[in-house]
């Protein structure tokens, strides 16, 4: 018997292929790409029940081949501009998110962006391997974490888990989250204390963004809050590009305002060839990775055909999203 057709729609290795296959079992056949090709994408989802979409937005091209879709699920959180949801929503298609297998690998990658910012990595290793020897040459302006206070914009499963592994660094921190307030015990042992965007940026050394990207949140780093923030402060995002105007913190980056960012997400994705941010010696920029380990691959496919299993035999779907 052939389990029902679900199709991931971006397009990966065998070995990603793989590992997908083997947290669907046999109740599920996936269907995957051999190219990077949309009109292959058109074909191979006409027959498919399902979904799972993340770096490949989901567009309504692929919706109108989809005539037999009853579900979409999002391989992530960060459902607001990797699918075109007023068409989902027109088409009265659930949506479901998968929270599983995010928090860790981000907090994890946040970290690394923080200490490769701070100690100028990227530039330290392509000049070594390039020849080049600066023993002394960063020494005034490589940082270390200890004793720096962070800024976390969004204080949500992400930003807790960075708060939580920088306890051991000697942090302190201000969060900005009008959504959430901690218990006290836990702000204590985290060391932190909540406070308004104003105050997270001007109190910082360093400023880590944890919010998903909505109307709301688009550009919320901008030339104004870059000026706002401690001279020499650093910039970190893991959440999603468009949280930052990116021709502001070139300028602040350029000028020293900002002391240095890791940026694991930008405005367009890739960035432009001729990105300004590429040339600067002051970023670490990575490709939108900070939660594609093999190890969240795992748990988020094991949630996703778990909730696929439920809502094709009972109907009910785990972490559905109420469209706007």
């Amino acid at each position: 018997m052939v389990g029902r057709r679900v199709l991931y729609l971006s397009h990966a290795g065998p070995d990603v292929y793989a590992l997908i296959r083997a947290a669907a079992g046999g109740a599920f056949d996936v269907v995957t790409l051999e190219r990077d090709d949309d009109e292959e994408r058109c074909r191979r989802i006409a027959d498919c029940e399902a979904v799972i979409c993340a770096a490949t937005r989901l567009t309504k091209r692929h919706l109108d081949a989809g005539r037999r879709l009853r579900v979409v699920h999002h391989q992530g959180v960060g459902w607001q501009d990797t699918l075109d949801w007023q068409e989902v929503k027109r088409r009265g298609l659930p949506l479901a998110l998968t929270p599983e297998g995010t928090t860790i690998g981000v907090a994890e990658h946040a970290i690394l962006l923080m200490l490769a910012a701070a100690k100028r990595l990227s530039f330290a290793d392509a000049e070594l391997r390039r020849g080049r020897w600066h023993v002394n040459a960063l020494r005034g302006v490589s940082r270390e974490l200890y004793g720096m206070t962070i800024g976390y914009v969004g204080m949500g499963r992400i930003g807790q888990a960075v708060a939580e592994r920088l306890v051991a660094f000697g942090c302190t921190g201000v969060y900005a989250d009008p959504a959430v307030r901690l218990p006290p015990e836990v702000e204590a042992r985290l060391a932190l204390r909540p406070g308004s965007l104003d105050e997270a940026l001007q109190a910082s050394d360093l400023v880590t963004l944890h919010v998903p990207l909505t109307p709301a949140t688009r550009g919320i780093i901008g030339r104004e809050a870059l000026s706002r923030m401690k001279p020499g402060a650093i910039v970190i995002n893991t959440s999603r590009g468009g949280l930052i105007d990116e021709a502001a913190l070139v300028d602040a980056l350029a000028n020293g305002q900002v002391l240095a960012a890791g940026l694991d997400v930008f405005e367009r994705e890739p960035p432009a060839p001729d990105s300004p941010l590429l040339k600067l010696d002051n970023v670490v920029l990575t490709p939108h990775i900070s939660a594609g380990t093999r190890d969240a691959m795992r748990q988020k496919m094991a949630a996703i055909f778990r909730n696929l299993t439920s809502f094709f035999a009972t109907g009910q779907l785990a972490n559905r999203v109420e469209l706007p």
